[in-house]
């Protein structure tokens, strides 16, 4: 069958254009089958494409990179809510409910259409020890090793560098990285050593610490601001610095940055700016099939 739905690209975690994660959000009015969603990811070709479906009441949320399904996507959902209000289905102030392959996911949009908060699961880091390889690259790029490294449930791994580190000067990473890294590596460095003046802010904010993110396992050579691993890093900052929120910027060739709490529920809301880059109507084909996939988050919520 034919299909003519709402979509736009949401620049999600970043205040103005050319800046933060783009991420591709369309709406369905129906559940449609696998192949055809990783299709429309794969054309258009963001770091990820969020998919949205009312079903019961309650929205559900789906999220693919160009060439896999990933379960879980934090600049996906903000995109995703800011998408709700963009097209009116929510209101300034209004929380929902997103089921998601990782869980029920709340999200508020905030008193103007650009600003929201989103609540992502943060896991654990697991002390592990980084090859020779990871250490032996990390020390010919930045001229040290990483101080501490970790492992997650959520298979990221999590290098922590010294500060002052030239992270942001340091190209990609992702054709050098060996099979246990490529799911996702996090680098990061306080940025303590640095004026507050100098850094960059988020929500008039000076950041605490940054990130850079490779996941070229997940088709992904570098992602822009990534809203999972701001969430499973910040319990390691916000006990770090000894405070109740945190910033995290990102600085990668399309910066951008959050502030992380911790919500009641033991989660990570994250909260972000993004930007309206392009809005209109998606045409393709798909046969309808679908359902059961989609049936899966509504049994989970």
């Amino acid at each position: 069958m034919n299909t003519a739905l709402p979509a736009l690209l949401v620049e999600a975690f970043a205040a103005g254009p050319c800046t933060g994660n783009g991420a591709a959000v369309v709406l369905l009015d129906q559940p449609l089958g696998d192949g055809w969603l990783q299709g429309i990811a794969r054309s258009l070709n963001q770091s990820e494409t969020a998919f949205l479906l009312e079903q019961q009441g309650q929205w559900c949320l789906r999220w693919f990179t160009p060439t896999c399904e990933v379960p879980l996507c934090g600049h996906g959902t903000l995109a995703a809510l800011l998408a709700l209000g963009h097209w009116g289905l929510l209101q300034p102030g209004q929380s929902c409910q997103l089921l998601s392959r990782s869980g029920p996911l709340e999200a508020t949009l905030g008193d103007s259409a650009c600003t929201g908060q989103i609540v992502l699961p943060s896991g654990g880091l697991i002390p592990a020890e980084a090859s020779s390889g990871l250490a032996g690259l990390l020390e010919a790029r930045l001229g040290a090793g990483p101080e501490a490294y970790w492992r997650s449930e959520l298979g990221y791994r999590v290098a922590l560098l010294p500060p002052g580190s030239p992270l942001e000067a340091l190209a990609c990473l992702a054709g050098e990285l060996e099979p246990q890294d490529r799911g996702g590596l996090i680098l990061m460095l306080d940025c303590g050593d640095t004026p507050k003046e100098l850094r960059p802010t988020v929500l008039g904010q000076p950041a605490d610490y940054q990130l850079r993110f490779f996941a070229p396992g997940l088709g992904i050579a570098e992602d822009a601001v990534t809203g999972s691993a701001h969430a499973l890093v910040a319990p390691f900052w916000l006990n770090h610095h000894g405070r109740s929120s945190v910033v995290g910027w990102q600085c990668s060739h399309r910066p951008g940055g959050m502030v992380c709490e911790l919500a009641s529920s033991g989660m990570i809301r994250l909260s972000g700016t993004g930007h309206l880059l392009w809005n209109g109507t998606l045409h393709g084909q798909s046969d309808g099939s679908g359902a059961d996939s989609w049936a899966s988050l509504l049994a989970a919520g």
